[in-house]
């Protein structure tokens, strides 16, 4: 067991996912809690929504930590999020008594399944598939994409609904690895998955490895591709999106499909705006909790 700091970050509830991973790639992160709540009598009393607490182990001073918190916010603005968007990013950090909250932040994770076929299951839980399940077993935290998030599970449902069999499949922004990994347990016959962060690379190899799956992982953007696929996924903030719609495009086959995700409700038409303006078909527009997945067609 050893000393942990506890990091508290006042932030808008709707990127709080994004922050956590943030979290988990810049600190030697155990753990993070999106938000807690209290009920009386069946009716909620108090919560915690819109404070972040994220708990590490870094040897780290708590000056240094919160200006390393102060430039996750300035990485957002470059990102195209204002302040309102952001949040105030007021960063309280607490040192802890010892105790093993690696154990304790593991007992919060369980099997997510997320649809009648696909199962994601912790790296360190036993369990025994059924006939015709797709089980993708994951490190959850370790990079975007663990299969909680609604972004994640709207593009794994796309995924098995229109992905043809023996496609070959480009993920933009692949993080964790876990679509491209789910493609792969569809039937496409190849896949390729990049992102511009190189230290999520090595892990999308690992969960491939972990998944008996062979995809090709690299650091690399979607401008850079020369390859057309059959199907193109892109999970990622509804601004960027917005701004590569035209290289999404470019890598996609005549009549192939591309997910589009990471989009907030009220955030959709500027994503809508860029499908049209590319000629691209709407095929389908799901839904869950605030969040919407666009799957497009390319008829050019």
């Amino acid at each position: 067991m050893t000393d942990y700091f506890e990091i508290q970050i006042k932030i808008n509830p709707d990127i709080e996912d994004i922050v956590s991973e943030m979290c988990f790639e810049t600190f030697d992160c155990e753990g993070v809690v999106l938000a807690e709540e209290t009920y009386k009598d069946l009716e909620m009393i108090s919560t915690t929504e819109g404070t972040l607490r994220v708990f590490i182990k870094d040897e780290k001073s708590p000056e240094q930590i919160s200006d390393i918190v102060a430039g996750m916010k300035n990485v957002l603005h470059k990102r195209g999020l204002s302040d309102i968007e952001t949040g105030s990013f007021e960063c309280k950090v607490i040192q802890c008594e010892k105790q093993d909250w690696s154990k304790k932040w593991k007992e919060k994770w369980d099997i997510t399944r997320i649809s009648n076929k696909i199962v994601v299951v912790p790296d360190w839980i036993e369990y025994t598939s059924k006939a015709n399940e797709v089980v993708i077993k994951l490190e959850p935290g370790c990079a975007f994409g663990t299969g909680t998030h609604a972004t994640t599970q709207l593009c794994m449902k796309a995924i098995e609904k229109y992905m043809p069999l023996n496609a070959k499949v480009a993920d933009i922004g692949t993080g964790s690895g876990i679509l491209a990994i789910c493609a792969k347990k569809f039937g496409a016959e190849c896949v390729y998955g990049c992102d511009n962060d190189e230290t999520v690379i090595d892990v999308a190899k690992e969960n491939a490895i972990k998944n008996n799956v062979k995809c090709t992982f690299e650091l690399n953007t979607a401008d850079k591709l020369n390859e057309k696929y059959d199907f193109v996924l892109a999970n990622i903030l509804h601004n960027v999106l917005a701004a590569i719609m035209g290289d999404l495009k470019n890598i996609m086959k005549h009549g192939g499909y591309l997910v589009l995700s990471g989009i907030l409700e009220e955030k959709k038409d500027i994503v809508l705006d860029a499908v049209n303006k590319n000629d691209l078909k709407l095929v389908e527009e799901a839904h869950q909790n605030q969040w919407v997945a666009l799957v497009v067609k390319n008829m050019d």
